[in-house]
């Protein structure tokens, strides 16, 4: 990640004939799917259609080098970013290139696609602003809080602990972009994910070498930070987009997920690398590929479907936990208690002196084996139109 590093302004463009303007770029016709585009950033992503990839994840050059040689306490050398595709001339320089390459982005999004980007405090916030101004519009911002973080050895700052990346749908109207909250609930041990993730830096075996056994990437994101991005925002069959694919992250954990990717990458080293890579991954069987479905995304079965059906007859007793309370069924699917009458949600309501209720978990069908939830019928019919 974050190699494949166009530039834009470095070198001054030749001259054009003025009797020959510049040939409008082809566009594919087909997007690339698994593969791994050798090639500049922006020039491959112009040639991408339109409205063809579900989720983007960039990890776009910082603009982030070391001020001359840092040593660690036991005076080895600390491997920073010093290589060509992390190096601008200038704040104007850098902010051209994102809003080159944000562009693009935004074009070859799908209407219902988001895009994450992730950097660090060199970079995100003229990041943010380019990608506000062209369009795209801030569902969060997540903070990457590494629990392994490399120490500030100069001793002149707080320890850089952390990344942010922003999560943005195409634009402030967008909707139906997948959110799978309910999977990111059950990934968090049952409670509700927050906006700070606390994960490991890329280390150990996970960490690619060269033949020198060297780092093979400087930069390389750990997979479990890019298996929560694509698991929150993606569906299996989706395509999965990065710009700056490096040594294939992206692509590994999105195969391993059953999605497909699309891999832009300047650097031919990375490239085979990622390639490699790739191919060696397996992803699990399509059923161990799901994951728990939100309740958003199921479709709405109104009470009076079970009535009309004849699953819960006209006249029928509904009682709430331990019997404390009681309600007859109407015909037209609504409740009547003692008093009133109106919609299964609102007499669990109004029988509990609440302001709102969930009817289908509050009313219960007598039976011999006891009390059963009407939430029961609504899962049979729900089943049947899956």
């Amino acid at each position: 990640m974050r190699t494949n590093k166009s530039r834009v302004g470095t070198r001054a463009a030749p001259k054009k004939s003025a009797s020959k303007p510049a040939a409008p770029k082809q566009k594919l016709s087909k997007l690339p799917i698994n593969t791994v585009i050798n090639g500049d950033s922006i020039e491959a992503l112009s040639k991408l259609p339109d409205a063809s990839v579900d989720l983007i994840f960039a990890d776009p050059p910082y603009n982030l080098q070391l001020e001359g040689e840092l040593l660690r306490p036991n005076n080895t050398r600390v491997d920073g970013v010093d290589q060509e595709w992390d190096q601008f001339a200038s704040f104007a320089e850098y902010d051209k290139f994102t809003h080159a390459w944000l562009a693009e982005a935004n074009r070859v999004l799908k209407p219902t696609g988001t895009l994450w980007v992730i950097g660090s405090y060199h970079n995100i916030f003229r990041v943010g602003v380019s990608l506000q101004d062209i369009g795209f519009w801030v569902l969060n911002d997540i903070v990457w809080r590494k629990s392994n973080p490399m120490p500030n050895f100069r001793g002149r700052r707080f320890t850089n602990a952390h990344e942010t990346m922003i999560w943005a749908s195409k634009d402030r109207n967008a909707k139906g972009y997948t959110f799978n909250y309910d999977a990111m609930k059950a990934l968090n041990d049952d409670l509700q994910m927050r906006s700070d993730w606390v994960l490991p830096i890329c280390s150990g075996g996970e960490r690619l070498k060269d033949d020198q056994g060297q780092k093979a990437h400087p930069t390389q994101k750990p997979e479990s930070l890019l298996h929560r991005v694509i698991l929150a925002s993606s569906n299996p069959g989706d395509v999965v987009l990065d710009p700056f694919f490096g040594t294939g992250t992206t692509g590994a954990v999105a195969k391993k997920l059953g999605r497909k990717f699309v891999g832009i990458e300047r650097d031919a080293q990375y490239a085979e690398i990622a390639k490699q890579r790739i191919n060696r991954v397996q992803h699990a069987d399509p059923e161990s590929l799901q994951v728990t479905e939100s309740k958003r995304a199921q479709p709405r079965v109104p009470f009076g479907t079970l009535v009309e059906r004849g699953m819960i007859e006209p006249g029928t007793v509904l009682y709430g936990p331990g019997k404390r309370h009681k309600a007859r069924v109407r015909a037209d699917g609504s409740l009547a208690v003692t008093g009133a009458t109106g919609s299964i949600h609102k007499m669990g309501a109004h029988v509990q002196g609440q302001e709102a209720c969930n009817g289908w978990t509050f009313w219960h069908l007598k039976s011999d084996a006891g009390l059963t939830p009407i939430d029961v019928l609504r899962q049979k019919i729900r089943a049947e139109a899956s």
